[in-house]
């Protein structure tokens, strides 16, 4: 069978006509509240970053691609925009032969066309996870071209490696588009939506690559060309230089390896971890990971069309979700770099990727010792803690409400099945839910001005240029909890909390959000600047209060209409 896509005629294959009648015209229709959803879901995610609708309502998205027959499956993501959640439906990367005459054509047909099908119909926006595409460039037949072909690095010896090269030739960088895009696997789904209003291609942007600080003794071209002994900055610049150059290339010819004119208009791309350093001022060797320079903060903004930084409390570090050292501080670092991001490219699209730091480790089961290792949820325990959904949910919304992203790209590995993660994920789906209900965590979210706690800097201050010291980078508020300073890394943090203001002086109105992750707290005093002090209750799952200045008053967020309804 053959139709028309745009001015392309495209062969249908029969397992692709079965998946039409199934899920296409004549299968199952959206609900109600998945057509409601979907309006909001479309209307968000097209909206200007920064227009006179303020800002963009969050959506979730995921990781985990549901590849292995379980865990956040194209089918589960049906049932949950039938259920009204606002979600920015998330897919694997195609790959293979969807004509195949074996079963991984039935499967490739079973993974796609159910939820694509139901995304058409909505008409919503999609996200497919890539790889990093980059990373081929290194493989070892690019590594046995001749070195002036090679994107690899090459040693002073004239040996290339497995780093891709800022210094190296550029023609090589358009041929990801041809091992990931001019694909049959990736023409197969532009026909089964070939007019969504936006993709976001989502890479895992950790290809290895030459750090800055390896120029001189891993890199021959770097040598030849600016010799030994520059300084860190110039070292810094150069390599982001060579980065802002060549990754346009890759993502120009990946676009043009594009069948439809819908996905070549509206596609994007967005890096995994695409955007300043959160670590920014932590310990004094913080610029080794870093490209930061006088001229800017990061070169993210300048080469993607996106980022997704991750609001991790990592498994494998001392990171908490209760220490100074924790991701609601080290991302209090972001805003100021938001700022930047937004005045280079206006369109950055802003989204954040979470993960709790569990990782081989499941809710219910023993944490052995050698799970300690892995998991945070066991590193807890051995403190004699306990992790419960309500934690979790007290932990992401202080980042979704400092941060306010687009979207919350929640991280499970691969092979993790759902169920035991549901009650988590759907306490995301909760606090994104909720934003879109009520109205008023909606204006405050769309308009709410983020309120800077000028009694105290920014406790990380190793190497910070004087042209930063003046920009607001702490948004904590104070509370009658607080340890006395100076804190330490390892200090605990009983409450964490937070407002955005609205209106002007005499008639201002807060949001004030506080959450505390050990255990829930009564009378807890949080100052308010300008305002004064407020005493409530902190529970671990955290807690919302308007308080208005004309009249004095502090009153709970009332939780409004359900979603879908």
């Amino acid at each position: 069978m053959v139709r028309m896509i745009g001015e392309c005629l495209v062969v249908i294959a029969p397992a692709l006509l079965v998946a039409s009648l199934v899920y296409g015209d004549a299968g199952r229709q959206p609900s109600g509240a998945a057509r409601r959803a979907a309006d909001a879901i479309r209307r968000e995610a097209l909206l200007p970053t920064n227009g006179p609708a303020g800002r963009p309502l969050p959506l979730v998205s995921h990781w985990n691609m549901g590849s292995y027959g379980r865990g956040w499956t194209p089918q589960y993501q049906v049932e949950l925009l039938d259920q009204g959640h606002h979600i920015l439906p998330w897919l694997g990367w195609p790959q293979g032969d969807p004509d195949a005459s074996d079963e991984s054509a039935h499967r490739f047909n079973d993974y796609y066309a159910g939820l694509l099908h139901h995304c058409r119909r909505l008409q919503l926006p999609i996200s497919f996870r890539g790889t990093q595409w980059e990373a081929m460039l290194v493989g070892k037949e690019y590594r046995q071209l001749p070195l002036g072909e090679c994107p690899a690095v090459v040693t002073p010896e004239g040996k290339p490696i497995n780093k891709l090269s800022p210094f190296g030739p550029v023609g090589k960088w358009q041929d990801p588009a041809g091992r990931y895009v001019g694909t049959p696997a990736m023409r197969r789904v532009q026909a089964m939506y070939p007019d969504p209003p936006l993709v976001l291609f989502v890479s895992n942007n950790e290809a290895p690559d030459l750090r800055w600080h390896q120029a001189e003794t891993l890199s021959k071209r770097y040598l030849d060309r600016y010799g030994r002994n520059r300084p860190d900055e110039f070292k810094r610049k150069v390599v982001a230089e060579g980065w802002m150059e060549r990754y346009p290339i890759m993502f120009r010819a990946m676009r043009d390896a594009l069948a439809s004119d819908a996905w070549k208009k509206n596609v994007r791309f967005v890096g995994y971890g695409a955007f300043g350093p959160s670590h920014f001022g932590r310990w004094a060797q913080w610029k080794e990971y870093s490209l930061i320079t006088d001229e800017w903060t990061s070169p993210d903004w300048h080469i993607w069309d996106g980022g997704s930084p991750s609001y991790y409390t990592h498994n494998w570090s001392d990171i908490r979700d209760h220490w100074l050292w924790s991701t609601q501080v080290e991302s209090m670092n972001w805003i100021f770099q938001l700022d930047e991001a937004w005045e280079v490219n206006p369109d950055f699209w802003w989204e954040v990727s979470l993960w709790d730091g569990n990782g081989g480790w499941m809710p219910g089961t023993a944490c052995t010792p050698e799970l300690v290792k892995k998991a945070k949820a066991c590193q807890y325990l051995k403190d004699g803690q306990t992790y419960t959904p309500e934690r979790y949910l007290g932990w992401a919304q202080f980042g979704l409400w400092l941060l306010r992203p687009r979207a919350v790209r929640e991280f499970r590995a691969s092979t993790e099945p759902l169920e035991p993660w549901r009650p988590f994920f759907e306490q995301l789906l909760f606090a994104v839910d909720r934003v879109h209900a009520n109205k008023t965590l909606e204006d405050f979210w769309r308009h709410g001005r983020l309120v800077a706690n000028c009694a105290h800097q920014h406790p990380f201050q190793a190497d910070v240029a004087e042209k930063y010291q003046s920009i607001h980078r702490w948004f904590l508020l104070d509370t009658s909890l607080d340890p006395k300073r100076p804190w330490e890394m390892t200090t605990n943090l009983p409450v964490f909390s937070l407002a955005l203001v609205r209106g002007e002086e005499g008639s201002r109105q807060w949001l004030v959000y506080a959450h505390s992750p050990l255990e829930d707290r009564k009378k807890v005093e949080i100052t308010l600047p300008e305002y004064g002090a407020l005493q409530l209750d902190v529970p671990r799952a955290g807690t919302f209060l308007i308080v208005d200045e004309k009249t004095r008053s502090v009153r709970p967020v009332d939780e409004g209409r359900s979603a879908g309804r």
